[in-house]
């Protein structure tokens, strides 16, 4: 008889974005799903926070990347001023709501 080797299940995108949101919920904000018509590659959350804060997020399965678009758009908005970056572990979940947590107590 042969053994079935059991497979440690990796996260996949929609878990990370899944915890994402349920951290921003603890803050006491909301990560609404970001999607504008006929704009394609935008950040996959907009995370709106109490005391105004704001930043768009995109999340990836764990060892990926943003595509050459998803990088275009997320620096379009950087240029513009805004908060913005993408995580692909819960571990970057963690530091990207902490450092959103501090910006909540400086307003």
């Amino acid at each position: 008889m042969k053994l079935k080797k059991i497979d440690q299940k990796k996260p996949l995108e929609k878990d990370i974005e899944s915890y994402l949101c349920k951290e921003i919920k603890r803050l006491g904000g909301t990560a609404y799903k970001f999607t504008s018509p006929g704009r394609r590659s935008v950040p996959d959350r907009l995370c709106v926070l109490p005391g105004g804060v704001i930043a768009f997020i995109e999340c990836k399965a764990p060892g990926k990347e943003p595509t050459e678009r998803q990088y275009n758009e997320i620096n379009k908005l950087k240029v513009l001023g805004h908060d913005v970056t993408w995580v692909d572990t819960k571990e970057q979940v963690e530091e990207v709501v902490n450092r959103l947590g501090k910006q909540m107590h400086k307003k």
